[in-house]
């Protein structure tokens, strides 16, 4: 996808999208109001930049809230600052690659993962969510504790009405075209290839699922 040819259904007149994660939604942003590191060079800066100069009339407000090395128990140390006052009309979670290397237990983070989102929804319950499951090199078979998070993520997305980003298969499927480290440099970062794959599969997921919605409602209104 080189191009937006039509607004992502989420994406509404003025929208504030937020994105929130650790060091693969980071990518070293700029913590000033400069405009030209304010995203970093992370998913979020390709999803921004191509929706931003497709849709100019759309005033969309994209916001990159990655902190390197957090985990979901940081997140929630600052989700009010860095999510509630923010107001995000669109918030895009993608955590757990450092839960699942600091040992975070999965329930515990899902029990917190869970009660953040129940927060934002709750600040704004027109809040459209998108949920990342984490993801890992794919070198091979993925273990279980990350396994795990990946599910619950999942579940999570199902349980909350979020549109959920299912990154590990498109990562599984590009290893098969190329070196596993032309995508994910070390374990868990992402190239600048690998980001645009992440980006892709972000707008198809969101697309997809936001749209399916809105043609169901329309549909429901005509009956």
């Amino acid at each position: 996808m080189l191009c937006a040819s039509e607004l992502i259904p989420a994406f509404t007149h003025e929208a504030r999208i937020l994105f929130i994660g650790d060091s693969i939604t980071d990518m070293n942003r700029g913590r000033s109001a400069d405009p030209n590191h304010i995203l970093g060079h992370s998913y979020v800066f390709i999803i921004a930049a191509r929706n931003g100069a497709a849709f100019p009339e759309s005033k969309l407000d994209f916001v990159n809230r990655g902190v390197s090395g957090n985990t979901v128990l940081d997140l929630e140390k600052r989700w009010k600052q860095d999510v509630l006052d923010l107001k995000p009309d669109v918030l895009s979670i993608l955590i757990g690659a450092n839960d699942f290397g600091k040992n975070v237990p999965p329930d515990q983070y899902g029990k917190v993962y869970d009660k953040l989102i129940t927060e934002a929804k709750a600040a704004n319950p027109n809040l459209k969510l998108v949920l990342c499951a984490p993801f890992l090199k794919p070198t091979g078979e993925i273990p279980e504790n990350m396994r795990k998070m990946q599910e619950i993520v999942a579940a999570l997305a199902e349980k909350h009405g979020a549109a959920f980003v299912n990154l590990q298969p498109v990562f599984d499927k590009a290893a098969k075209r190329a070196p596993a480290d032309y995508w994910v440099w070390d374990t868990v970062h992402p190239t600048y290839r690998g980001h645009q794959l992440l980006a892709d599969e972000w707008e198809r997921a969101v697309r997809e699922y936001f749209g399916a919605g809105q043609k169901t409602a329309t549909k429901k209104t005509a009956e």
